[in-house]
């Protein structure tokens, strides 16, 4: 089990990892790029913008210096969202201790490349990279995914929730396992990085369309073959990019799929919420502190299903709406409106 614990990223998750590792008595640090912001959350002892309400505990130490973030750490928390974590990491690589495992909590993929966040950290850093499959999914030694149906909010609240660790080591992939549960917190493991990944990223483009759905009072009917159809061809693309279908089962795709499309403080199904109410992508993403993620994704993931020419209708009615100013009622109409086909 690790002990000395460096979380980069003050945001809601990464706020909450720290408390949860305090409650082990696992000494963590949270690092974030604005030393403002992070002087302020230490003086509060409550992260006001992105987990108000909770007071922190007053070991858990947060560290503005890059250099000293990584000094000692025996396991280092990536908790940046995805589409900033290249920036992020290009500035801190020159500090990160040789040989300490890395653990990914973000969701998403990154616009331009295409990249997952553990091939984002792989090539930022420099990590030794293995081929899989011959799909250019490449697993890389040292690196993991933690993801799951995990709201911080409810983290926070020592709710019962549950997650899951994904490396091809499995010797790390137990330690971290030990490391994370709690008796309110349950962590599985597996092997499909790959999967775990990308079912953690396109859930926030379904939950979107969730909102959008709940926005415009289509109906329990509506959101269920939503999320039905949904799962679908997330699990067709994942399989075409090497992932193994089960995953998509499990609670990395369907537990965290429902999570997020069901929850009223998911902030991927609140932005579309507001968009089926007739709100512009403009105001209904800055009604959010934070990083509203299936945005970006969804772009990301229409790249890929071109590239692997996966058919994504839902994915490309929310892009669509999203990026192309289709009006809500007509997206929903043409998705009715496909050729019939079997299930």
């Amino acid at each position: 089990m690790f002990k000395n614990i460096s979380i980069i990223g003050d945001g809601g998750m990464g706020t909450v990892l720290g408390m949860s590792l305090y409650d082990k008595g696992i000494a963590a640090r949270i690092w974030g790029y604005d030393r403002e912001q992070l002087a302020q959350i230490a003086a509060d002892r409550e992260n006001k913008k992105f987990l108000p309400g909770y007071t922190l505990p007053a070991a858990l130490v947060f560290e503005p210096d890059d250099e000293r973030i990584m000094a000692g750490a025996d396991l280092v928390i990536s908790a940046v969202p995805c589409q900033f974590m290249r920036r992020i990491w290009s500035r801190l690589r020159d500090h990160v201790p040789e040989g300490v495992p890395i653990v990914s909590v973000a969701k998403g993929v990154e616009n331009d490349t295409l990249l997952r966040p553990t091939q984002i950290l792989a090539e930022v850093l420099g990590f030794a990279q293995h081929d899989r499959k011959g799909r250019g999914n490449a697993w890389s030694d040292g690196l993991a995914a933690l993801s799951g149906p995990t709201i911080a909010d409810e983290l926070a609240r020592r709710l019962p929730a549950t997650a899951c660790v994904a490396t091809m080591d499995q010797e790390l992939a137990k330690q971290i396992q030990r490391t994370f549960s709690l008796p309110w917190f349950r962590v599985y493991t597996n092997t499909d990085i790959v999967g775990v990944e990308l079912a953690g990223a396109m859930k926030n483009i379904i939950a979107i369309a969730a909102g959008i759905i709940d926005g415009t009072g289509a109906g329990d009917n509506a959101k269920a073959a939503l999320l039905t159809r949904g799962l679908a061809e997330i699990t067709r693309l994942g399989v075409a990019m090497g992932a193994m279908p089960q995953t998509f089962s499990g609670l990395t795709g369907l537990g965290d799929l429902v999570t997020t499309c069901i929850s009223p403080r998911g902030r991927n199904r609140s932005f579309g919420e507001r968009i089926g109410e007739g709100q512009t992508v403009d105001r209904a993403q800055h009604a959010n502190e934070s990083v509203v993620e299936g945005i970006a994704t969804c772009e990301s993931v229409v790249a890929l299903a071109r590239r692997y020419d996966i058919e994504m209708p839902i994915t490309q009615a929310v892009y669509e709406v999203l990026f192309k100013d289709k009006p809500v009622q007509k997206a929903i109409a043409d998705l009715m409106r496909r050729r019939l086909k079997a299930e």
